[in-house]
Protein backbone atom coordinates (compact mmCIF):
# COMPACT_ATOMS: atom_id res chain seq x y z
CA UNK A 1 0.00 0.00 0.00
CA UNK A 2 1.52 3.43 -1.33
CA UNK A 3 1.39 5.77 1.91
CA UNK A 4 2.52 9.07 -0.06
CA UNK A 5 3.52 11.75 2.50
CA UNK A 6 5.68 10.34 5.25
CA UNK A 7 4.98 14.12 7.37
CA UNK A 8 2.43 14.02 10.20
CA UNK A 9 -0.88 15.82 8.72
CA UNK A 10 -1.71 19.13 10.06
CA UNK A 11 -5.14 19.36 12.34
CA UNK A 12 -7.62 18.67 10.35
CA UNK A 13 -9.04 21.26 8.03
CA UNK A 14 -12.46 21.46 5.72
CA UNK A 15 -9.97 22.82 2.93
CA UNK A 16 -8.18 20.51 0.00
CA UNK A 17 -5.08 21.17 0.38
CA UNK A 18 -1.93 20.81 -1.85
CA UNK A 19 0.84 19.14 -1.08
CA UNK A 20 2.63 18.66 -4.23
CA UNK A 21 2.69 18.30 -7.89
CA UNK A 22 5.52 19.06 -10.76
CA UNK A 23 3.71 21.41 -12.88
CA UNK A 24 0.87 24.13 -11.36
CA UNK A 25 -0.82 26.77 -13.50
CA UNK A 26 -4.27 28.64 -14.31
CA UNK A 27 -5.58 28.72 -17.46
CA UNK A 28 -9.13 30.35 -17.37
CA UNK A 29 -9.82 29.68 -21.08
CA UNK A 30 -9.22 25.77 -20.53
CA UNK A 31 -10.76 25.14 -16.76
CA UNK A 32 -12.45 28.63 -15.49
CA UNK A 33 -12.19 29.03 -11.65
CA UNK A 34 -9.32 26.33 -11.69
CA UNK A 35 -5.94 25.63 -10.54
CA UNK A 36 -4.51 22.71 -13.19
CA UNK A 37 -2.20 21.05 -11.53
CA UNK A 38 0.05 18.20 -13.37
CA UNK A 39 2.08 15.07 -12.79
CA UNK A 40 2.76 13.79 -9.58
CA UNK A 41 -0.44 15.42 -7.83
CA UNK A 42 -0.42 14.94 -4.23
CA UNK A 43 -3.31 16.65 -1.91
CA UNK A 44 -5.04 16.30 1.32
CA UNK A 45 -8.31 16.45 3.15
CA UNK A 46 -8.40 15.57 6.79
CA UNK A 47 -7.19 12.55 7.10
CA UNK A 48 -7.76 11.24 3.35
CA UNK A 49 -4.15 11.69 0.88
CA UNK A 50 -5.35 12.44 -2.55
CA UNK A 51 -2.91 11.22 -5.69
CA UNK A 52 -3.09 11.11 -9.48
CA UNK A 53 -1.39 12.09 -12.58
CA UNK A 54 -3.69 15.49 -13.36
CA UNK A 55 -6.07 17.69 -11.29
CA UNK A 56 -8.28 20.67 -11.21
CA UNK A 57 -8.45 21.96 -8.28
CA UNK A 58 -10.98 24.55 -7.39
CA UNK A 59 -10.35 25.96 -4.23
CA UNK A 60 -13.08 28.45 -3.93
CA UNK A 61 -15.55 25.59 -4.02
CA UNK A 62 -13.54 23.27 -2.50
CA UNK A 63 -13.73 20.81 -5.03
CA UNK A 64 -11.39 18.58 -6.80
CA UNK A 65 -11.36 16.50 -9.80
CA UNK A 66 -8.67 14.24 -10.95
CA UNK A 67 -7.70 12.24 -13.85
CA UNK A 68 -5.09 9.50 -14.07
CA UNK A 69 -3.94 6.56 -11.78
CA UNK A 70 -6.13 7.99 -9.31
CA UNK A 71 -5.53 7.10 -5.42
CA UNK A 72 -7.18 8.20 -2.38
CA UNK A 73 -5.93 6.61 0.70
CA UNK A 74 -7.95 7.28 4.19
CA UNK A 75 -6.38 6.16 7.17
CA UNK A 76 -4.29 3.83 6.03
CA UNK A 77 -6.76 0.71 5.74
CA UNK A 78 -9.38 2.24 2.81
CA UNK A 79 -7.62 2.84 -0.84
CA UNK A 80 -9.76 4.09 -3.64
CA UNK A 81 -8.06 3.96 -6.91
CA UNK A 82 -9.65 4.62 -10.68
CA UNK A 83 -8.99 6.13 -13.93
CA UNK A 84 -11.20 9.85 -12.95
CA UNK A 85 -12.61 10.65 -9.57
CA UNK A 86 -14.51 13.58 -8.26
CA UNK A 87 -14.13 15.28 -4.52
CA UNK A 88 -16.24 17.76 -3.05
CA UNK A 89 -14.38 18.90 0.47
CA UNK A 90 -17.41 20.68 1.57
CA UNK A 91 -19.52 17.59 1.93
CA UNK A 92 -16.63 15.18 2.31
CA UNK A 93 -18.09 12.81 -1.11
CA UNK A 94 -16.13 11.49 -3.51
CA UNK A 95 -16.93 10.25 -6.73
CA UNK A 96 -14.44 7.56 -8.89
CA UNK A 97 -15.54 6.34 -12.73
CA UNK A 98 -12.91 3.89 -14.60
CA UNK A 99 -11.76 0.71 -13.62
CA UNK A 100 -12.49 1.56 -9.89
CA UNK A 101 -10.86 -0.44 -7.17
CA UNK A 102 -11.93 0.19 -3.96
CA UNK A 103 -9.81 -1.73 -1.38
CA UNK A 104 -9.70 -2.10 2.04
CA UNK A 105 -7.74 -4.49 4.87
CA UNK A 106 -9.74 -7.98 3.96
CA UNK A 107 -11.77 -7.39 0.94
CA UNK A 108 -11.60 -5.06 -2.83
CA UNK A 109 -14.64 -3.98 -4.92
CA UNK A 110 -14.24 -3.88 -8.72
CA UNK A 111 -16.64 -1.69 -10.30
CA UNK A 112 -17.10 1.11 -13.11
CA UNK A 113 -18.79 3.45 -10.66
CA UNK A 114 -17.92 4.54 -6.99
CA UNK A 115 -19.68 6.60 -4.58
CA UNK A 116 -17.97 7.55 -1.72
CA UNK A 117 -19.62 9.32 1.52
CA UNK A 118 -16.82 10.22 4.10
CA UNK A 119 -18.95 11.67 6.60
CA UNK A 120 -21.41 8.63 6.94
CA UNK A 121 -18.68 6.16 5.73
CA UNK A 122 -20.49 4.57 2.88
CA UNK A 123 -19.40 3.79 -0.35
CA UNK A 124 -22.24 2.81 -2.75
CA UNK A 125 -22.50 1.87 -6.41
CA UNK A 126 -25.11 1.14 -9.06
CA UNK A 127 -24.03 -0.28 -11.77
CA UNK A 128 -22.38 -3.88 -10.72
CA UNK A 129 -19.70 -4.70 -8.87
CA UNK A 130 -17.35 -7.66 -7.64
CA UNK A 131 -16.30 -7.59 -4.16
CA UNK A 132 -13.33 -10.51 -3.15
CA UNK A 133 -13.59 -11.13 0.35
CA UNK A 134 -10.42 -14.31 0.97
CA UNK A 135 -12.36 -16.93 -0.34
CA UNK A 136 -15.34 -15.24 -1.14
CA UNK A 137 -16.03 -13.51 -4.36
CA UNK A 138 -19.76 -11.28 -4.52
CA UNK A 139 -21.42 -9.88 -7.11
CA UNK A 140 -24.47 -7.61 -7.57
CA UNK A 141 -26.34 -4.67 -9.45
CA UNK A 142 -26.04 -2.34 -6.52
CA UNK A 143 -25.21 -2.08 -3.10
CA UNK A 144 -23.15 -0.48 -0.46
CA UNK A 145 -20.30 -0.68 1.80
CA UNK A 146 -20.31 0.64 5.25
CA UNK A 147 -16.42 1.20 6.40
CA UNK A 148 -17.07 1.43 10.17
CA UNK A 149 -19.09 -1.93 10.54
CA UNK A 150 -16.69 -3.34 7.49
CA UNK A 151 -20.18 -4.37 6.11
CA UNK A 152 -21.36 -4.80 2.54
CA UNK A 153 -25.51 -4.42 1.86
CA UNK A 154 -26.01 -5.71 -1.34
CA UNK A 155 -29.16 -5.25 -3.47
CA UNK A 156 -30.65 -7.04 -6.40
CA UNK A 157 -29.13 -9.89 -8.40
CA UNK A 158 -26.26 -10.60 -5.64
CA UNK A 159 -23.99 -13.52 -6.05
CA UNK A 160 -21.49 -15.07 -3.40
CA UNK A 161 -19.34 -18.13 -4.58
CA UNK A 162 -16.97 -19.87 -3.06
CA UNK A 163 -15.31 -23.14 -2.99
CA UNK A 164 -17.64 -24.88 -1.66
CA UNK A 165 -20.93 -22.65 -1.97
CA UNK A 166 -22.99 -20.18 -4.18
CA UNK A 167 -25.67 -18.14 -2.18
CA UNK A 168 -27.94 -15.88 -4.74
CA UNK A 169 -30.57 -13.21 -3.74
CA UNK A 170 -31.81 -9.46 -4.13
CA UNK A 171 -30.96 -8.73 -0.56
CA UNK A 172 -27.87 -9.49 1.27
CA UNK A 173 -25.87 -8.06 3.93
CA UNK A 174 -22.42 -9.43 4.35
CA UNK A 175 -19.65 -8.82 7.37
CA UNK A 176 -15.83 -8.97 5.79
CA UNK A 177 -14.49 -10.00 8.52
CA UNK A 178 -16.47 -12.78 9.91
CA UNK A 179 -17.56 -13.60 6.85
CA UNK A 180 -21.26 -13.76 7.77
CA UNK A 181 -24.60 -13.19 5.24
CA UNK A 182 -27.74 -12.22 6.24
CA UNK A 183 -30.42 -12.78 3.84
CA UNK A 184 -33.55 -11.30 3.53
CA UNK A 185 -36.42 -12.12 0.54
CA UNK A 186 -36.44 -15.13 -1.62
CA UNK A 187 -32.69 -16.43 -1.39
CA UNK A 188 -31.23 -19.58 -2.39
CA UNK A 189 -27.82 -21.25 -1.14
CA UNK A 190 -26.16 -24.58 -3.13
CA UNK A 191 -22.98 -26.06 -2.35
CA UNK A 192 -21.60 -29.88 -2.88
CA UNK A 193 -25.24 -31.78 -2.40
CA UNK A 194 -27.99 -29.49 -0.94
CA UNK A 195 -29.86 -26.73 -2.59
CA UNK A 196 -31.24 -24.60 0.55
CA UNK A 197 -34.07 -21.56 0.06
CA UNK A 198 -35.55 -19.40 2.24
CA UNK A 199 -36.56 -15.71 2.51
CA UNK A 200 -34.87 -14.69 5.93
CA UNK A 201 -31.91 -16.47 7.10
CA UNK A 202 -28.40 -16.60 7.93
CA UNK A 203 -25.20 -18.42 6.65
CA UNK A 204 -21.42 -18.52 7.57
CA UNK A 205 -19.79 -18.80 4.34
CA UNK A 206 -16.02 -20.07 6.15
CA UNK A 207 -18.08 -22.12 8.68
CA UNK A 208 -20.87 -22.81 6.15
CA UNK A 209 -23.52 -23.22 8.79
CA UNK A 210 -26.76 -21.76 8.60
CA UNK A 211 -29.85 -20.81 9.95
CA UNK A 212 -33.31 -19.99 8.18
CA UNK A 213 -36.46 -18.48 9.95
CA UNK A 214 -38.91 -17.56 7.53
CA UNK A 215 -40.43 -20.11 4.10
CA UNK A 216 -37.49 -22.49 4.20
CA UNK A 217 -36.24 -25.77 2.62
CA UNK A 218 -33.42 -27.93 2.41
CA UNK A 219 -33.19 -30.17 -0.82
CA UNK A 220 -30.95 -33.21 -0.89
CA UNK A 221 -31.12 -36.89 -2.53
CA UNK A 222 -34.55 -36.39 -3.36
CA UNK A 223 -35.79 -35.76 0.27
CA UNK A 224 -37.33 -32.02 0.74
CA UNK A 225 -36.76 -30.81 4.85
CA UNK A 226 -38.82 -27.76 5.59
CA UNK A 227 -39.30 -26.48 8.83
CA UNK A 228 -40.10 -22.78 10.92
CA UNK A 229 -36.83 -22.74 12.16
CA UNK A 230 -33.97 -24.11 10.50
CA UNK A 231 -30.48 -25.57 11.49
CA UNK A 232 -27.71 -26.38 8.80
CA UNK A 233 -23.95 -27.48 8.94
CA UNK A 234 -23.08 -28.50 5.95
CA UNK A 235 -19.47 -29.97 7.42
CA UNK A 236 -21.44 -32.57 9.48
CA UNK A 237 -23.98 -32.69 6.90
CA UNK A 238 -26.36 -31.97 9.62
CA UNK A 239 -29.52 -30.17 9.77
CA UNK A 240 -32.32 -29.09 12.48
CA UNK A 241 -36.00 -28.51 12.26
CA UNK A 242 -37.90 -26.56 14.83
CA UNK A 243 -41.86 -26.33 14.44
CA UNK A 244 -44.08 -27.49 11.09
CA UNK A 245 -41.18 -29.91 10.14
CA UNK A 246 -41.74 -31.81 6.85
CA UNK A 247 -39.67 -34.61 5.45
CA UNK A 248 -41.17 -35.33 1.65
CA UNK A 249 -38.82 -38.63 0.98
CA UNK A 250 -39.71 -39.23 -2.85
CA UNK A 251 -38.15 -42.00 -3.28
CA UNK A 252 -39.16 -44.34 -0.23
CA UNK A 253 -42.49 -42.68 -0.98
CA UNK A 254 -42.27 -41.22 2.75
CA UNK A 255 -44.08 -37.72 4.29
CA UNK A 256 -42.31 -37.26 7.70
CA UNK A 257 -43.86 -34.64 9.97
CA UNK A 258 -43.32 -33.66 13.71
CA UNK A 259 -42.42 -30.15 15.77
CA UNK A 260 -38.23 -31.24 16.41
CA UNK A 261 -36.37 -33.63 13.65
CA UNK A 262 -32.33 -33.97 13.40
CA UNK A 263 -31.13 -34.90 9.71
CA UNK A 264 -27.77 -36.69 9.60
CA UNK A 265 -27.18 -37.58 5.69
CA UNK A 266 -23.92 -38.84 6.07
CA UNK A 267 -25.21 -41.88 8.42
CA UNK A 268 -29.20 -41.93 6.36
CA UNK A 269 -30.18 -40.90 9.11
CA UNK A 270 -33.41 -38.59 10.66
CA UNK A 271 -34.52 -38.49 14.42
CA UNK A 272 -38.39 -36.81 14.98
CA UNK A 273 -39.78 -36.52 18.22
CA UNK A 274 -42.63 -33.60 19.52
CA UNK A 275 -45.68 -35.05 17.78
CA UNK A 276 -43.61 -37.07 14.73
CA UNK A 277 -45.84 -38.73 12.09
CA UNK A 278 -44.38 -41.21 9.42
CA UNK A 279 -47.01 -41.15 6.34
CA UNK A 280 -45.62 -44.35 4.43
CA UNK A 281 -47.70 -44.36 1.30
CA UNK A 282 -48.40 -46.73 -1.64
CA UNK A 283 -50.93 -47.42 -4.70
CA UNK A 284 -53.34 -49.10 -2.21
CA UNK A 285 -52.87 -47.58 0.85
CA UNK A 286 -51.09 -45.84 3.10
CA UNK A 287 -49.66 -46.45 6.35
CA UNK A 288 -49.06 -43.95 9.53
CA UNK A 289 -46.32 -44.08 12.27
CA UNK A 290 -46.52 -42.20 15.61
CA UNK A 291 -44.43 -42.65 18.92
CA UNK A 292 -43.02 -40.27 21.19
CA UNK A 293 -39.58 -40.87 19.06
CA UNK A 294 -39.56 -41.77 16.15
CA UNK A 295 -35.61 -42.83 14.18
CA UNK A 296 -35.51 -43.51 10.21
CA UNK A 297 -32.41 -44.68 9.34
CA UNK A 298 -30.47 -46.61 6.23
CA UNK A 299 -30.47 -45.77 2.71
CA UNK A 300 -33.09 -45.71 -0.29
CA UNK A 301 -35.55 -48.48 -0.24
CA UNK A 302 -33.42 -50.22 2.85
CA UNK A 303 -35.36 -47.86 5.27
CA UNK A 304 -36.23 -49.05 9.20
CA UNK A 305 -38.21 -46.51 10.84
CA UNK A 306 -37.85 -47.04 15.14
CA UNK A 307 -40.88 -45.49 16.94
CA UNK A 308 -41.00 -45.43 20.68
CA UNK A 309 -42.32 -45.34 23.59
CA UNK A 310 -45.98 -45.75 22.79
CA UNK A 311 -45.59 -46.49 19.19
CA UNK A 312 -49.40 -46.58 16.95
CA UNK A 313 -50.10 -47.09 13.99
CA UNK A 314 -53.03 -46.25 11.56
CA UNK A 315 -53.31 -48.23 8.01
CA UNK A 316 -56.35 -46.98 5.75
CA UNK A 317 -58.69 -47.96 5.42
CA UNK A 318 -59.57 -50.18 8.54
CA UNK A 319 -56.64 -51.23 10.78
CA UNK A 320 -54.73 -49.58 13.74
CA UNK A 321 -52.82 -51.13 16.01
CA UNK A 322 -50.76 -49.80 19.66
CA UNK A 323 -47.33 -51.21 21.20
CA UNK A 324 -44.38 -49.86 23.47
CA UNK A 325 -42.12 -49.50 20.71
CA UNK A 326 -42.49 -50.19 16.59
CA UNK A 327 -39.99 -51.47 13.98
CA UNK A 328 -40.42 -51.55 10.21
CA UNK A 329 -38.29 -52.67 8.14
CA UNK A 330 -38.63 -51.68 4.23
CA UNK A 331 -36.16 -53.78 2.51
CA UNK A 332 -38.25 -56.97 4.35
CA UNK A 333 -41.48 -55.58 4.28
CA UNK A 334 -41.71 -56.04 7.89
CA UNK A 335 -43.56 -54.09 10.73
CA UNK A 336 -43.19 -55.03 14.17
CA UNK A 337 -44.95 -54.09 17.56
CA UNK A 338 -43.60 -55.28 20.50
CA UNK A 339 -44.68 -54.84 24.17
CA UNK A 340 -48.15 -55.22 24.83
CA UNK A 341 -49.02 -54.72 21.06
CA UNK A 342 -52.71 -54.64 20.25
CA UNK A 343 -53.86 -54.90 16.56
CA UNK A 344 -57.51 -53.80 15.43
CA UNK A 345 -58.29 -55.25 11.86
CA UNK A 346 -61.78 -54.89 10.44
CA UNK A 347 -64.14 -56.41 13.26
CA UNK A 348 -60.95 -57.98 14.81
CA UNK A 349 -58.67 -57.76 17.86
CA UNK A 350 -55.15 -59.22 17.76
CA UNK A 351 -52.71 -59.59 21.10
CA UNK A 352 -50.12 -61.38 21.85
CA UNK A 353 -46.59 -60.98 23.38
CA UNK A 354 -45.04 -59.53 19.66
CA UNK A 355 -47.10 -58.60 16.35
CA UNK A 356 -45.61 -59.08 12.94
CA UNK A 357 -47.54 -57.36 10.10
CA UNK A 358 -45.42 -58.62 6.64
CA UNK A 359 -45.89 -56.76 3.36
CA UNK A 360 -45.14 -58.10 0.05
CA UNK A 361 -42.02 -55.90 -0.73
CA UNK A 362 -42.93 -56.27 -4.68
CA UNK A 363 -46.80 -54.87 -4.53
CA UNK A 364 -46.09 -53.43 -1.15
CA UNK A 365 -49.96 -55.00 0.27
CA UNK A 366 -50.56 -56.30 3.21
CA UNK A 367 -49.44 -60.20 2.75
CA UNK A 368 -49.83 -61.62 6.42
CA UNK A 369 -49.72 -61.48 10.28
CA UNK A 370 -47.87 -63.55 13.10
CA UNK A 371 -49.48 -63.21 16.87
CA UNK A 372 -46.62 -64.83 18.74
CA UNK A 373 -46.50 -65.96 21.85
CA UNK A 374 -50.35 -65.81 23.77
CA UNK A 375 -52.40 -65.22 20.84
CA UNK A 376 -55.69 -63.68 20.81
CA UNK A 377 -58.31 -63.25 19.01
CA UNK A 378 -61.30 -61.21 20.00
CA UNK A 379 -64.44 -59.89 17.71
CA UNK A 380 -67.33 -58.38 19.20
CA UNK A 381 -70.88 -60.18 18.52
CA UNK A 382 -72.80 -57.50 16.79
CA UNK A 383 -75.76 -59.20 16.94
CA UNK A 384 -75.69 -59.73 20.89
CA UNK A 385 -73.65 -58.81 23.32
CA UNK A 386 -71.01 -61.71 23.65
CA UNK A 387 -67.52 -62.04 22.35
CA UNK A 388 -66.32 -64.60 19.57
CA UNK A 389 -62.74 -65.89 20.94
CA UNK A 390 -60.08 -67.86 19.72
CA UNK A 391 -56.31 -68.24 21.56
CA UNK A 392 -53.34 -70.03 21.47
CA UNK A 393 -49.72 -69.99 21.67
CA UNK A 394 -49.10 -68.53 17.90
CA UNK A 395 -51.67 -66.94 15.31
CA UNK A 396 -50.65 -66.94 11.33
CA UNK A 397 -52.91 -64.58 9.05
CA UNK A 398 -53.35 -64.29 5.54
CA UNK A 399 -54.38 -60.99 3.85
CA UNK A 400 -56.12 -60.94 -0.17
CA UNK A 401 -56.83 -57.12 -1.52
CA UNK A 402 -55.70 -55.79 2.44
CA UNK A 403 -58.07 -58.12 4.25
CA UNK A 404 -57.68 -60.87 6.60
CA UNK A 405 -58.88 -64.36 4.66
CA UNK A 406 -58.02 -66.72 7.27
CA UNK A 407 -56.45 -67.41 10.76
CA UNK A 408 -54.56 -70.09 12.06
CA UNK A 409 -54.73 -70.48 16.32
CA UNK A 410 -51.64 -73.25 17.05
CA UNK A 411 -51.42 -75.01 19.78
CA UNK A 412 -53.10 -75.26 23.05
CA UNK A 413 -56.04 -73.33 21.37
CA UNK A 414 -59.06 -72.63 22.97
CA UNK A 415 -62.36 -71.20 21.44
CA UNK A 416 -65.65 -69.29 21.68
CA UNK A 417 -67.88 -68.75 19.08
CA UNK A 418 -71.46 -67.87 18.72
CA UNK A 419 -73.33 -69.29 15.96
CA UNK A 420 -76.35 -67.59 13.98
CA UNK A 421 -78.81 -68.67 11.18
CA UNK A 422 -80.47 -65.84 9.57
CA UNK A 423 -79.60 -63.57 12.52
CA UNK A 424 -80.96 -65.40 14.99
CA UNK A 425 -78.62 -67.15 17.88
CA UNK A 426 -78.76 -71.22 17.50
CA UNK A 427 -75.61 -71.87 20.19
CA UNK A 428 -72.67 -71.13 21.93
CA UNK A 429 -69.44 -73.26 20.56
CA UNK A 430 -66.97 -73.80 23.46
CA UNK A 431 -64.30 -76.23 23.29
CA UNK A 432 -60.05 -77.16 22.92
CA UNK A 433 -58.05 -78.70 20.45
CA UNK A 434 -54.45 -77.93 18.85
CA UNK A 435 -55.39 -76.01 16.06
CA UNK A 436 -58.45 -73.34 15.44
CA UNK A 437 -58.94 -72.35 11.43
CA UNK A 438 -60.93 -69.27 11.45
CA UNK A 439 -62.41 -67.79 8.10
CA UNK A 440 -63.22 -64.43 7.15
CA UNK A 441 -65.04 -62.16 4.49
CA UNK A 442 -65.07 -58.60 4.74
CA UNK A 443 -62.39 -58.87 7.92
CA UNK A 444 -65.66 -60.60 10.04
CA UNK A 445 -65.37 -64.00 10.94
CA UNK A 446 -67.71 -66.49 9.30
CA UNK A 447 -66.87 -69.77 10.34
CA UNK A 448 -64.83 -71.14 13.25
CA UNK A 449 -63.06 -74.77 12.28
CA UNK A 450 -61.38 -76.40 15.40
CA UNK A 451 -59.11 -78.97 14.16
CA UNK A 452 -56.68 -82.08 15.50
CA UNK A 453 -57.92 -83.53 18.82
CA UNK A 454 -60.69 -81.18 18.84
CA UNK A 455 -62.93 -81.23 22.01
CA UNK A 456 -66.01 -78.98 22.85
CA UNK A 457 -69.59 -78.75 23.33
CA UNK A 458 -72.38 -76.30 21.24
CA UNK A 459 -74.76 -74.43 24.23
CA UNK A 460 -78.14 -73.48 23.68
CA UNK A 461 -77.75 -70.01 24.23
CA UNK A 462 -80.13 -69.82 27.60
CA UNK A 463 -77.68 -72.94 28.91
CA UNK A 464 -74.71 -70.78 28.89
CA UNK A 465 -73.46 -69.74 31.73
CA UNK A 466 -71.97 -66.09 32.18
CA UNK A 467 -69.07 -67.22 33.56
CA UNK A 468 -68.48 -69.54 30.78
CA UNK A 469 -68.60 -66.57 28.37
CA UNK A 470 -64.71 -65.49 28.30
CA UNK A 471 -61.64 -67.52 27.90
CA UNK A 472 -58.70 -67.05 30.08
CA UNK A 473 -56.53 -64.07 29.87
CA UNK A 474 -59.53 -61.93 27.93
CA UNK A 475 -58.70 -58.29 27.59
CA UNK A 476 -60.90 -56.36 25.56
CA UNK A 477 -59.31 -53.06 24.57
CA UNK A 478 -61.81 -52.08 22.16
CA UNK A 479 -61.74 -48.09 23.62
CA UNK A 480 -58.15 -48.00 22.27
CA UNK A 481 -59.21 -48.69 18.72
CA UNK A 482 -57.96 -45.29 16.09
CA UNK A 483 -60.70 -44.22 13.70
CA UNK A 484 -58.23 -41.41 12.21
CA UNK A 485 -55.23 -40.24 11.94
CA UNK A 486 -55.71 -37.36 14.96
CA UNK A 487 -56.45 -40.14 16.80
CA UNK A 488 -52.94 -41.39 16.70
CA UNK A 489 -51.99 -38.11 19.01
CA UNK A 490 -52.59 -37.72 22.64
CA UNK A 491 -54.69 -34.77 24.01
CA UNK A 492 -51.23 -33.41 25.38
CA UNK A 493 -49.64 -33.67 22.23
CA UNK A 494 -52.74 -32.19 19.92
CA UNK A 495 -52.42 -29.27 22.69
CA UNK A 496 -48.70 -28.77 21.99
CA UNK A 497 -49.49 -28.70 18.25
CA UNK A 498 -51.92 -25.77 18.99
CA UNK A 499 -49.97 -24.27 21.31
CA UNK A 500 -46.72 -24.23 17.79
CA UNK A 501 -49.44 -23.05 15.63
CA UNK A 502 -50.32 -19.67 17.36
CA UNK A 503 -46.04 -19.66 18.14
CA UNK A 504 -45.57 -19.23 14.21
CA UNK A 505 -48.95 -17.03 13.78
CA UNK A 506 -47.46 -14.56 16.09
CA UNK A 507 -43.99 -14.35 14.88
CA UNK A 508 -45.65 -14.13 11.24
CA UNK A 509 -46.88 -10.37 12.65
CA UNK A 510 -42.82 -9.30 13.63
CA UNK A 511 -40.99 -11.50 11.18
CA UNK A 512 -40.59 -7.63 9.22
CA UNK A 513 -38.56 -6.87 11.49
CA UNK A 514 -34.67 -7.33 12.13
CA UNK A 515 -33.82 -10.81 13.05
CA UNK A 516 -31.40 -12.25 15.83
CA UNK A 517 -28.69 -14.88 15.74
CA UNK A 518 -29.30 -17.69 18.07
CA UNK A 519 -24.93 -17.86 18.38
CA UNK A 520 -24.97 -20.84 20.92
CA UNK A 521 -26.45 -23.10 18.67
CA UNK A 522 -24.24 -23.88 16.22
CA UNK A 523 -21.52 -21.82 18.20
CA UNK A 524 -21.00 -18.85 15.66
CA UNK A 525 -18.11 -16.81 16.75
CA UNK A 526 -19.43 -13.56 15.58
CA UNK A 527 -17.61 -10.59 16.31
CA UNK A 528 -19.62 -7.46 17.70
CA UNK A 529 -19.51 -5.61 14.94
CA UNK A 530 -21.74 -7.49 13.14
CA UNK A 531 -25.73 -6.54 14.87
CA UNK A 532 -27.80 -8.93 15.46
CA UNK A 533 -30.13 -9.19 12.85
CA UNK A 534 -32.32 -12.41 13.06
CA UNK A 535 -35.19 -12.70 15.36
CA UNK A 536 -35.10 -15.33 18.32
CA UNK A 537 -38.19 -17.98 18.68
CA UNK A 538 -38.33 -19.96 21.27
CA UNK A 539 -38.94 -23.82 20.40
CA UNK A 540 -42.07 -24.81 21.11
CA UNK A 541 -42.52 -27.00 24.62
Amino acid sequence: MVLGIAQTPEKQSKVIKLLHADFTEINENEVPGAKILIGNVQAQHDSMYIYCNKAYLFEKENYIKLFGNVNLIQDDTLQLNSKYAEYNGMQSIAYASGNVVMTSPDSSLKSEKVYYDRNTGIAYYNDHATITNKQNTLKSKSGKYYTRELKYEFRTQVVITNPETVIKSNHLDYYEDSGHAYLFGPSTIDNKSNHIYTENGFYDTRLNEGKMIQNSFILYDNKRIEADEMFYDEKTSYAKGINNVKVTDTINNMIATSHYAEVFRAKDSIYMTKKPLIEYYTEKDTSYFHAKNIQIVGPDKQRVIKGYPNARVFRTPDMSGKADSLHYDQKIGLMQLIGKPVLFKGESQLTGDVIHLINDIVTEKLDSLKVLNNAFVIERDTLGTGYNQAKGINLYGKFIDNKITQIDLVQNTEMIYYIYDEGELQGIDKGICSKIVLELEDNKITTATRMIDPQGTTYPPEQFADGDKLLRGFLWRGDERMYSIEELFSDEELKHDETAEKEVKKNEKVIEKPMEIQDKTLNFKRKSKAPNVIKKREEAE
